[in-house]
């Protein structure tokens, strides 16, 4: 049976699920992750979705539906606007059912809602909590946040937490940030609820003690996940660079973690020499997810940014080289899950290219809309999820590059561009963004209609092969499409 091409970002371009955890269950990868709504003012403002896909046919994702509802947890603020439901995580329990484990805005507290189906409609279950029964965040510990919930082999339940930048608007409630790293508390999982011990610090490093040592520049933020690998457990954090996933090591699930290194960035940042913001391949801004072994593969998952601010979140992964224990950081492509390059014939959407940035590069997006300038970016037309007009790279002016990573183009002849826009000038096709990058075609470009094409020749194209648009004129376009042939 042939499977379906996997594409990056993996979810239709109208669904915006940040903060991916994947759990294979009876054969079907599901994503649980926050939920943004397309140029909304704030992160999560969206109830809780799911989708899945099997795990040999990874292109193939299916919509499961709203599975919780924001007013279904009894302490959900009134406001929505700063409140939203932020990142869950899942576990199967002792009992067969299924735990999502989130965070609602304003609450401090961690919740727990429960199903007895991976992506079925989750009933509220309760807070968790100290044998008191006061929940976990009431004690004036730091703030319990992003929770990460892991069960090992030998059927102990443990859930990591904290958040650690200084002076974030997310403490305005007198919430403290964690200086110490993640927390960890141990659970009952007679009740899935109770703290059976905790919190304690595992060892990863906060920002004044990661000085001098592997941790420095990386030190923990907030996206506390676990997982397990051999006899190994891999603790996955954001660093307070935010735009970057790292991990750390340890023989033990709740001490010991030594630094390991990054393993995404969203603007590929410490790949190829490229050191900071300003030279990233993409725009940046926080991310979220972890690390997921699908027949014998590893997978990263991570989310990247659109519409000009950080609210606007999409789901991505990429296949991650995992040899001797060690993780080495994967590149941003549009081929992510594919297992492979793309197919060098049809059309593909403009929204997966990987790389995007303007003649004055890129930027750190924020909770502000950034100014259009001469930046491209991504966005698309109508409201969150309207199944319309897919995405698509808007303002592609003088010096924009628009880069999508890898194809096999071995039997492709034929290339055609279609945009809309009052654009004149020239489209460089290359096989990449360096200097010594070897263009491929160059096509002729004039103000055009909703989608039209512009054709050239390409010559001397092989498999696994970069494709990077580069405009060199006057106006702006927006890139729809292309198509190989």
């Amino acid at each position: 049976m042939k499977t379906k091409q996997a594409l990056n970002p993996y979810l239709p371009s109208y669904e915006y699920v940040p903060d991916g955890e994947p759990h294979i269950v009876d054969g079907r990868v599901y994503v649980y992750g926050s939920h943004d709504l397309f140029n909304a003012l704030n992160f999560c403002l969206g109830d809780y979705v799911c989708w899945s896909a099997p795990v040999d046919d990874l292109g193939n994702w299916r919509y499961e539906g709203c599975i919780f509802k924001r007013e279904q947890d009894p302490a959900a603020p009134k406001i929505r606007l700063t409140n939203g439901l932020a990142a869950p995580d899942m576990v199967q329990g002792p009992d067969g059912r299924y735990y999502l484990y989130y965070f609602m805005g304003g609450t401090k507290m961690i919740s727990v809602a429960v199903c007895d189906e991976p992506a079925g409609k989750y009933e509220f279950y309760g807070y968790v909590q100290y044998p008191d029964q006061v929940p976990i965040g009431k004690k004036n510990e730091p703030l319990q946040f992003d929770p990460g919930i892991f069960m090992d082999d030998d059927g102990r339940l443990y859930l990591y937490t904290g958040f650690a930048l200084q002076g974030n608007p997310i403490l305005l409630d007198g919430s403290k940030p964690t200086e110490h790293g993640a927390m960890c508390f141990e659970l009952d999982p007679k009740d899935m609820l109770t703290v059976l011990s905790g919190p304690e610090y595992i060892g990863i490093a906060g920002e004044k003690e990661s000085i001098g040592t592997p941790y420095e520049g990386h030190a923990f933020l907030e996206a506390s996940s676990m997982r397990k690998f051999g006899n190994t457990y891999y603790f996955i954090y954001s660093s307070l660079n935010s735009h970057e996933l790292c991990y750390a090591t340890s023989d033990n699930p709740t001490h010991g973690f030594q630094y390991g290194g990054i393993l995404v960035s969203n603007g590929d940042i410490g790949l190829s020499g490229v050191t900071d913001v300003k030279h990233a391949k993409n725009y940046t801004g926080n991310t979220h997810g972890s690390l997921i072994e699908i027949n014998g593969n590893y997978y990263i998952f991570y989310h990247r940014h659109t519409n000009r601010k950080q609210s606007s979140r999409q789901a991505c992964a990429e296949r991650i080289r995992f040899e001797d224990g060690k993780f080495y950081q994967a590149e941003n492509t549009s081929c992510g899950l594919n297992n492979g390059p793309l197919e060098g014939r049809g059309k593909y959407p403009a929204y997966i290219a990987c790389n995007l940035y303007g003649k004055d590069g890129t930027m750190f997006y924020s909770m502000i809309k950034h100014r259009k300038g001469s930046y491209p970016f991504f966005t698309q037309e109508g409201k969150d999820r309207e199944e319309g007009p897919d995405q698509y790279v808007a303002n592609v002016c003088d010096g924009s590059v628009v880069g999508f990573k890898y194809f096999d183009l071995a039997k492709t002849k034929e290339i055609r561009i279609n945009l809309k826009g009052n654009a004149r000038g020239t489209v460089l096709v290359k096989d990449g963004d360096t200097a010594q990058a070897n263009v491929l075609v160059e096509i002729p470009v004039t103000p055009a209609k909703n989608g039209h094409g512009f054709v050239g020749k390409l010559e001397n194209v092989k498999n696994n092969q970069a494709l990077f648009f580069t405009f060199q004129g006057k106006g702006s376009f927006d890139f729809i499409s292309f198509d190989l042939h």
